[in-house]
């Protein structure tokens, strides 16, 4: 194949201008079907942008000859479903973050792409980001020595969305999302964390609801260890007085600090006494730089992308250990 063709599993608001677009502005690239179950919904998303096909049953993209690669972009309770029809097909697959509701269900997508010799990849796009990379270069060349431990602290004001017990979004409904806005912000954090320090081996947590207004937890805290002895912590709370976002990873040399979200500047202090600021926008269509890893691996480029089901299976692995007890107490 010279260009891959993609259909796309759920044309919501992540696809506008995050992800969507990048499937037509990629090189060897086009988007050419998209589903969502109201068929009224996926017909104006093709006409304002420009896709020929449309349709309202997921299988039907699935099994058109003209779709080579599939990109899930559902709440996580269809991913392992649309996954496993994919992998039967023969299409490769690209899932939405995170992976699935639990490590077993993606163990169960790894599985099944594996017999049908299917590509699966993770929307991690992080990993790809000229921002991120910046920072494992950083960690990489040595510039903050032998890394020590790292602090993540993400905390948000209650949004008035959430306080509509009859509508409430689908982030904060576990059934379909696996938990709550911890699950959907902090895996880009942990995710990440593993790209450029290895895997968490242990990882001991408390989450619980301060303020009871949905059926997830609110607020998160954790410690976690990596597999090479670096030591982590962490706090996400959904329920305080402003908005604040700083990972801090710490060596014997030095220490950079970063928000997750958002263009902010990174921040380096040496161990002299010298101060570094870095500035790199995100692209408009933020997930396109990965996008086009994946788009040259499908092309024969192997190894060219960086977030598989194997790494985005591990992210989903320590979420659930954070939230094994919160979510056996919810039963």
């Amino acid at each position: 194949m010279e260009i891959i063709k993609w259909g796309i599993i759920g044309c919501g608001n992540v696809t506008e201008v995050k992800s969507g677009p990048a499937f037509q502005k990629a090189p060897n690239s086009a988007l050419v079907a998209v589903m969502r179950r109201d068929a009224a919904l996926a017909e104006d998303y093709a006409k304002r942008h420009n896709v020929p096909k449309w349709y309202s049953n997921a299988e039907d993209l699935i099994n058109d000859p003209e779709v080579d690669a599939v990109y899930i972009a559902t709440p996580p309770s269809s991913h392992k479903e649309y996954t496993l029809l994919c992998a039967k097909a023969g299409k490769p697959v690209y899932v939405e973050k995170p992976m699935a509701l639990t490590f077993e269900e993606c163990n169960e997508m790894i599985s099944a792409c594996k017999e049908h010799n299917v590509p699966l990849f993770v929307a991690y796009y992080r990993r790809a980001l000229p921002r991120f990379l910046k920072i494992k270069e950083i960690i990489d060349q040595g510039k903050l020595g032998t890394i020590r431990h790292v602090n993540c602290v993400l905390y948000h004001p209650f949004e008035a969305r959430y306080d509509d017990e009859i509508n409430l979004p689908w982030t904060v409904l576990p059934h379909i999302s696996g938990g709550g806005i911890f699950v959907d912000l902090a895996c880009h954090t942990l995710d990440f964390l593993d790209f450029v320090l290895g895997p968490i081996k242990s990882v001991r947590g408390h989450a619980t609801s301060q303020l009871l207004a949905y059926p997830a937890e609110d607020a998160v805290s954790m410690s976690f260890l990596f597999e090479n002895g670096i030591h982590g912590s962490g706090i996400w709370n959904f329920a305080s007085f402003e908005r604040y976002d700083n990972t801090e990873i710490v060596g014997d040399k030095g220490k950079i600090s970063f928000s997750t979200f958002g263009n902010d500047p990174l921040h380096i202090q040496y161990a002299n006494g010298e101060k570094e600021s870095i500035t790199i926008e995100n692209p408009l269509h933020i997930q396109q730089p990965f996008i086009e890893t994946v788009i040259a691996e499908l092309l024969g480029n192997e190894g060219a992308s960086p977030s598989k089901g194997t790494s985005g299976a591990r992210t989903t692995w320590v979420i659930d250990q954070v939230l094994k007890e919160f979510r056996e107490n919810s039963k």
